[in-house]
């Protein structure tokens, strides 16, 4: 059973003008796959996978219908289909999530303007300055999953805390579709009889090593000496855990959230061998590296690859470069020079990725006298502005023609991926 299928679902169902839980989090209900939904309404209700169906692609997202059987986001698709063979698999959009995910930012905004967006579907908001105009904290969460719905057709969750840590964890227990307000003075009711694994930072060994010592529940950690849990997790982890288990998390809700990185990654359905093919892989990734940087006002001065081979190891190297940069062709090179150097010995390349970071904004950084990259400059700010006009497929390089048979798993990340 998926711990995300909704099986522990917990919501504020009468209205409440507690004003202590003035932090929101909005997080949106199977995002992706809701996004595909909306032109396939004849597929609600159902289980529906939304990848590429190659062996080696994962899962992209999953309806909670398809949760049901234990599908995840990020799960090998064969593993997925194996769990839940009658789903409908649905190939990803990336463009129309964006498109969605601004139009639900829009609306956050109209609200307050504290609006800290954690990812393409997530987002934190600071409510407490909008009472006077919306009402209490239940009241505007309510209020924004209305509009989401009637001016999209996508369903969101909320929760509504004193503290960002307890009000995702709010949104979490409120999926699918609800709203779970935790008023300041029930805060640690809320809190102590979730499972260890509910606080930021427990993975998989940390839950072993706390398991060792008798820990089951955030109550357990919280009355746990931290001197013990030093022992067993160190210094830094002790004293954060010790906190986050009695709701202290100081935090502020901070808009206009900066970007640390912008990048593109693809999986493979063969392994490629062949460095033409390498290089146009990366070339291609460049472009979508480049394109989102412009979009979003940025420049990168660091640019990063990552490999990963056909027995899953996995390397990344990164160069910062003398001046930031925009340019797909520039970062193509940079990332093709990586590559050179990071010794392959031919071995096959199963996933490919490039990376911007360093990010600063395009308006912070001036051009030499001269620019060795303005012809390609200008050339792809043509080529951005036929695409806005006339779509993704008017105009694309003659390199990257007829490589889409070779690709079947590809996904785009920013420094948070997103969540459903």
């Amino acid at each position: 059973m998926s711990k995300q299928d909704g099986s522990r679902r917990q919501v504020t169902e009468q209205p409440s003008d507690d004003a202590s839980a003035r932090i929101l989090h909005l997080d949106m209900d199977a995002f992706f796959a809701s996004v595909e939904l909306l032109d396939k309404p004849e597929l609600r209700g159902k289980p529906v996978i939304v990848g590429h169906r190659g062996h080696r692609s994962v899962v992209t997202a999953a309806t909670y219908e398809a949760r049901a059987f234990g599908v995840n986001s990020a799960m090998p698709m064969a593993v997925a289909l194996r769990r839940c063979p009658q789903a409908v698999v649905l190939e990803p959009h990336y463009d129309r999530y964006v498109h969605f995910s601004k139009r639900v930012m829009d609306i956050l905004g109209d609200v307050t303007p504290l609006v800290e967006p954690l990812s393409i579907d997530e987002a934190f908001l600071d409510v407490g300055g909008s009472r006077a105009l919306f009402g209490p904290p239940w009241h505007i969460g309510r209020m924004l999953r209305e509009r989401i719905r009637d001016d999209t057709g996508l369903v969101a969750s909320v929760g509504a805390a004193s503290t960002k840590f307890v009000a995702k964890l709010a949104s979490s227990r409120a999926k699918p579709d609800g709203l779970l307000v935790v008023p300041h003075e029930q805060t640690l009711s809320f809190l102590h009889p979730l499972p260890i694994s509910a606080l930021w930072g427990v993975g998989k060994a940390t839950e072993e090593r706390l398991a060792r010592l008798g820990l089951r529940t955030v109550g357990d950690v919280a009355n746990t000496p931290v001197d013990a849990l030093r022992r067993a997790i160190g210094e830094a982890g002790a004293a954060k855990l010790h906190a986050l288990a009695w709701a202290r998390d100081p935090r502020s809700v901070t808009p206009e959230r900066a970007e640390k990185s912008i990048g593109h990654e693809s999986t493979y359905e063969r392994d490629l061998l062949e460095q033409e093919a390498i290089d146009r892989e990366l070339l291609r990734l460049a472009d979508g590296v480049a394109r989102r940087l412009r979009r979003a006002g940025f420049v990168a001065r660091t640019i990063a690859v990552k490999v990963r081979f056909g027995d899953f190891t996995t390397l990344t190297r990164s160069q910062t470069l003398g001046e930031p940069t925009d340019v797909a062709q520039r970062i193509a090179q940079e990332a093709r020079a990586l590559f050179r150097a990071a010794h392959t010995d031919g071995r096959g390349i199963r996933l490919l990725g490039v990376r911007g970071e360093n990010l600063l904004p395009t308006g912070q950084v001036e051009r030499g006298l001269w620019d060795d990259d303005e012809g390609w400059r200008e050339t792809e700010e043509t080529m951005d502005a036929l695409t806005a006009r006339f779509g993704n497929a008017a105009i694309q390089r003659a390199s990257h023609l007829g490589s889409e048979g070779r690709r079947r798993s590809a996904r785009s990340s920013r420094d948070v991926s997103p969540s459903d």
